[in-house]
């Protein structure tokens, strides 16, 4: 996979993706993430992006040349893979689980990061395929969501773990919140490791970790069960919990 990143601020991508999963995946060749400074395609001496709205109002907002002449830029290096152009703002889709495994799939992704009072509408209208949100609520701009995006999209790719099972267990992978993780010492401080952990049988550790799995969603996030294709024996676990309120 490619990702390609259009910011004014650059320099805010270099240790987030430089390390851990993201950092990894970029040294083994699983993908290639480029950041480029929208003032680069500038045609101001100063290298001014931005200006005000027309029709008055605060702020300022971002022009159309820089952002259309990036994208052109980047479309002549990857023009067959070049599909999916991704604006980061408030007013988009909320971004999920299953929006990062959708997007995984593809060869090539470019992100724009907004600012300011955003960005000029002529580039949602011609270049943007698709907007993304990372929740309801408002930051100084899109960097910080677009590091978000990118961190659950490559973690998916294949060879991004070293563990592949890893991602199958993540909460939302499979629209439950994740079970209860445990390692050593088994007994810490009088708080022991639950024993069915240590039975070494797989069964009964596959049962316990669902049900907690589920209970853990019914408590913390209920509003997720009505996605879930629960079981016969899912449906009984969930009554015993609503009746002993737990």
């Amino acid at each position: 996979m490619r990702v390609d990143v259009l910011t004014l601020f650059p320099e805010a991508f270099s240790a987030p993706l430089g390390v851990s999963i993201v950092g990894r995946a970029q040294k083994n060749d699983i993908v290639e993430i480029k950041i480029h400074d929208i003032r680069r395609f500038s045609h101001d001496k100063h290298g001014k992006v931005d200006d005000r709205p027309y029709g008055g109002g605060p702020g300022m907002v971002i022009k159309p040349e820089p952002i259309f002449e990036a994208v052109e830029f980047i479309k002549k290096e990857v023009p067959r893979s070049h599909r999916r152009v991704i604006l980061m703002t408030p007013q988009g889709e909320t971004f999920s689980q299953k929006k990062a495994i959708e997007l995984s799939g593809s060869a090539h992704l470019t992100i724009i990061c907004g600012r300011y009072e955003g960005v000029d509408e002529r580039v949602r209208e011609v270049l943007v395929t698709e907007e993304i949100s990372i929740g309801d609520y408002v930051i100084s701009g899109g960097e910080l969501a677009a590091m978000v995006v990118i961190e659950a999209v490559v973690r998916l790719l294949p060879g991004a773990l070293g563990d592949e099972n890893s991602v199958r267990s993540d909460s939302f992978s499979e629209d439950f919140l994740e079970y209860p993780q445990y390692t050593r010492p088994p007994e810490y401080r009088g708080m022991k490791v639950p024993d069915v952990l240590q039975s070494g049988d797989h069964e009964e550790i596959h049962k316990w970790r669902r049900r907690e799995a589920l209970k853990r969603t019914f408590q913390r996030r209920p509003d997720m069960l009505g996605r879930i294709k629960l079981t016969e024996e899912d449906k009984m676990f969930l009554r015993e919990i609503k009746e002993q309120g737990v």
